[in-house]
Formats: C-alpha cells, sequence, structure tokens
C-alpha cells in the first residue's frame, strides 16, 4: 500500500512580513523551524519502524529547510525538484501583498482559466504551474517505496492532489484544496485495486 505525505512548509519570512511569496526565496521564520520539529516527529510517529521511506522536496529554502529538518530527524535523505515550487508571481515576488494585490486580475468564472493572464509581467499560469506539479508527482510516483514524502507549498498542493486522484489537468481549473501552512496531507493507494484516496487533507493537529 503506498502512502505519500503531502507537507506544506511551516511559517517563512514572506507570511509574517506580508510579502509575496511564489519564488521569492523566503526562509522559515523561529516559529516556523519549530513547527518542521513538529512535522517531524508527527511523520516519524506515522511511519512503520525500519520502513524504507524517501523524501522529495522543493527547492526553495522554506522547503528545503523543512525537508532537512524531518530528513535528519528520519535518518534519510532529500531529493530537490524546483517543479514542487509555488506558483511564480513574476515581478510581485517578494514585493508587498498590496502590490500584487492592485494588479492583479482574477480569472473569469466561466471559460479559459488555465491559461489566464492575471497581469503581472513574468507571472506562471495555473497551467504552468499544474504542469509542473504534475510532472513531478510523475516522476515520484516511478518509484516502488511505499512511503513517500513531498515537501512543498500551498498552492502547488492542491495540484499534486489533483494529480493523485487523475484529474485531467485541463480539467483543473476550477480546483482547490485548502491546505494551512506546516500541514500534512495523506494519500494513499491500495494494493488490490489500486484506488486512490486523500485520507487526511490540510491536517494539523501536530502543530502546537
Amino acid at each position: 500500500m503506498r502512502t505519500v505525505y503531502l507537507v506544506t512548509h511551516p511559517e517563512a519570512t514572506h507570511h509574517v512580513d506580508g510579502l509575496v511569496g511564489g519564488w521569492f526565496d523566503s526562509d522559515l521564520t523561529p516559529r516556523g523551524l519549530a513547527q518542521a520539529e513538529q512535522i517531524a516527529e508527527a511523520l516519524a510517529g506515522r511511519l512503520v519502524v525500519d520502513a524504507p521511506v524517501e523524501l522529495f522536496s522543493s527547492d526553495l529554502t522554506r522547503t528545503r529547510r523543512t525537508a532537512e529538518i524531518v530528513a535528519k530527524r528520519l535518518g534519510i535523505d532529500v531529493v530537490l525538484d524546483a517543479d514542487l515550487r509555488e506558483k511564480s508571481y513574476g515581478e510581485a515576488g517578494g514585493r508587498p501583498q498590496v502590490w500584487l494585490d492592485g494588479r492583479f486580475i482574477p480569472p473569469p468564472a466561466a471559460g479559459e482559466r488555465m491559461r489566464h493572464d492575471e497581469g503581472v509581467p513574468g507571472a506562471e499560469t495555473k497551467w504552468q504551474q499544474a504542469v509542473r506539479a504534475y510532472s513531478a508527482l510523475d516522476r515520484i510516483l516511478r518509484s516502488n517505496i511505499e512511503n513517500q514524502i513531498v515537501v512543498t507549498h500551498g498552492g502547488t498542493a492542491t495540484f499534486l492532489i489533483a494529480a493523485w486522484i487523475g484529474m485531467p489537468v485541463d480539467a483543473a481549473g476550477f480546483v482547490s484544496f485548502q491546505v494551512s501552512s506546516g500541514s500534512i496531507t495523506s494519500l494513499r493507494e491500495d494494493d488490490y485495486f489500486h484506488n486512490r484516496g486523500v485520507v487526511h487533507l490540510n491536517d494539523t493537529a501536530h502543530l502546537t
């Protein structure tokens, strides 16, 4: 039975500074570092002792440092994958959130949502972000290791879950799975029917 633990990085400096994240390479705050330790302990408690585990992470600092704390606790290595990054907000990355809010063009209620231009130069479309996430999950699932941990970002998590349940990328324009910073979402595939489920979504009980 394959289980994928989808982890969103905990509190980062751009959260508390009111800045746009995306590819802006913010770090974890002291509180975020403590939360990463709590994530590591929670994962250690869910895994079968001595069972093989793989750990994948976005290469941005806030996710990489989270993954490194988990890796140290579990005694495993981290595989970095830039396709697990958050959506790029182009020129808005690292700027005050109000700067983006004043320029952002929301997607239409109907019609083309995935390739919609949000009005910020250099920003990725939802389509580009989704294609990255789908590709990353495809590579991860080529492994035969039954326990895998993926450390990523809130926005990208939606498309990883969509890819997990087999949603066509063209149909992902309306999907949104709300996950909090520092959460763990458990995805599981059974060995008999090979059905895939979302066992726990946005679990934050480990954060104190």
